[in-house]
């Protein structure tokens, strides 16, 4: 937006180019992770991740920087992302006890919000100070940490099972989604991911748009902003736990996602002084992150808890394409109707149809549920 002026169109366009690559990632790599070791593969994205970014002030320094460039980029750290986060999901039950799984998931998502506290803000002096091409440099060099941590991870991974009579590449994508249809709670989770990402996709495509164009907050307002989520996701990580407990984890997960759907309410109808309009912006980010990280984790345990491990990459990777294809149709939809009827409305249809996804869940077993079935 402030070096390449792309309007709202090409944004979702942008956004629909980073996430298309879940789909076929999804699809390919996902009954591929569950016969490999998860660790190398997270490391691997990592680099990758570091490499590819750094194409962008490279090519600005340059004086080459285009479209084109972001969308290559975009649409390759995307499926290096996917990847990540695949491998990711299924790991971490290698490491814990099945009944420690909320409170992992729950210390990573507090890890991932403190990032989020103070990456965002960095984020905005930096572009101010630097140029956003340059500032991508930074980023670069994070990936390059997270490899190194996690090469001194000192559990050891078990070997995959690599028997000759492995399934092919068809019949084991085909088993990850028979897996996740035919467990009566995972598929309204994946119904709920598809819903969620088709309407989120809007504000992924417009959030920065909005705030940048309509209300007039300059990039370091806007990443302090962005980072009070961070400070609602950490909360948000504190309470799963308690709110699973208090309610059930069914109840808890559903009532999670639909008052995160409710607050989402507060960035369209942000306005007046970019003040005020930060302000509305902050309490969205607040209690939206908060809300949505204590969904998330509940989600994502559930899972864990309910799948046997030698189906959690192929599941993962289901789940992975059916949002990103979902987010794709999002991104592109959304920055269409941006630049047709504005920002502000385009947003209030997308905190509508968030408000449908976890109907889904209120619709199946999932409601009665108070802990995870064994």
């Amino acid at each position: 937006m402030l070096v390449l002026h792309a309007p709202a169109a090409e944004l979702g366009r942008l956004a629909a180019a980073s996430a298309a690559p879940a789909v076929l990632v999804g699809l390919i790599a996902g009954p591929r992770l569950d016969r490999h070791r998860r660790r190398p593969v997270m490391i691997g994205a990592d680099l990758g991740r570091a490499a590819l970014l750094l194409i962008i002030p490279i090519a600005a320094l340059a004086h080459r920087l285009a479209m084109a460039e972001l969308y290559l980029v975009a649409a390759l750290v995307g499926a290096a992302s996917v990847l990540f986060d695949m491998a990711d999901h299924a790991y971490l039950p290698s490491l814990v006890d099945r009944q420690h799984l909320v409170a992992a998931n729950a210390r990573l998502a507090a890890t991932d919000s403190t990032a989020e506290i103070g990456g965002p803000a960095l984020a905005g002096v930096l572009v101010s100070l630097l140029t956003a091409p340059i500032a991508i440099a930074v980023n670069a060099v994070t990936y390059l940490a997270s490899a190194a941590i996690l090469a001194t991870i000192g559990h050891p991974e078990a070997a995959p099972p690599r028997d000759a009579a492995a399934p092919n590449w068809r019949a084991d994508l085909l088993g990850g989604f028979r897996a996740l249809i035919a467990e009566p709670v995972i598929r309204p989770l994946f119904l709920t991911s598809v819903t969620s990402a088709l309407f989120g996709a809007f504000f992924f495509a417009l959030y920065t748009f909005f705030a940048v164009t309509t209300l007039r907050l300059t990039p370091a307002m806007l990443g302090v902003t962005i980072a009070v989520g961070g400070v609602g996701a950490l909360v948000g990580a504190s309470l799963a736990a308690w709110l699973g407990r208090r309610l059930g984890i069914g109840r808890a997960l559903i009532l999670a996602g639909l008052l995160e759907a409710a607050f989402t309410l507060l960035i369209p109808l942000a306005g007046g002084g970019p003040a005020r309009a930060m302000a509305m912006l902050m309490a969205g980010q607040l209690f939206g992150d908060a809300l949505g990280t204590a969904f998330l984790i509940h989600a994502v345990s559930l899972r864990q808890a309910v799948l046997p491990g030698e189906v959690l990459g192929r599941v993962a990777g289901a789940f992975a394409a059916g949002a990103g294809l979902a987010t794709v149709i999002g991104a592109l939809v959304g920055g269409a109707l941006g630049g047709a009827i504005g920002a502000r409305d385009t947003l209030f249809i997308s905190s509508a149809g968030l408000a449908l996804a976890p109907l889904w869940c209120l619709a199946s077993p999932i409601w009665r549920l108070k802990t995870a079935p064994k």
